[in-house]
């Protein structure tokens, strides 16, 4: 299932991670990075991207990219909608997922 989760903002910065299986080094996201940074539009980024050991599966909401690691083959729609239930409970407590937020609140 999911490995790691990390919270990215729109200019790549890591805000948040959390880890369950193992730790998943941050280069994942300079691999993801890379690939967003592709597209003329973040929110053009592809939603499943294959690394040698990874498959990080995201979504882009409110300036915000979630990326979820995974190392083992697994339903996509289902990680993709696990990650927009995170995102809809970070604003209902927030009011809103703003970078200042997420900062103001996990550092």
């Amino acid at each position: 299932m999911i490995q790691s989760i990390f919270m990215m903002s729109r200019t790549g910065e890591v805000l948040i991670e959390k880890h369950w299986r193992g730790i998943t080094p941050r280069s994942v996201c300079d691999v993801f990075w890379d690939e967003a940074n592709r597209y003329a539009a973040k929110e053009d980024a592809p939603p499943i991207i294959f690394t040698s050991k990874y498959y990080l599966i995201s979504v882009f909401r409110d300036d915000i990219f979630l990326i979820a690691s995974v190392t083992a083959e697994v339903p996509p729609l289902l990680v993709i909608e696990f990650l927009h239930r995170i995102i809809d409970i970070y604003t209902e407590y927030f009011g809103s997922v703003e970078e200042q937020n997420i900062k103001d609140n996990f550092s």
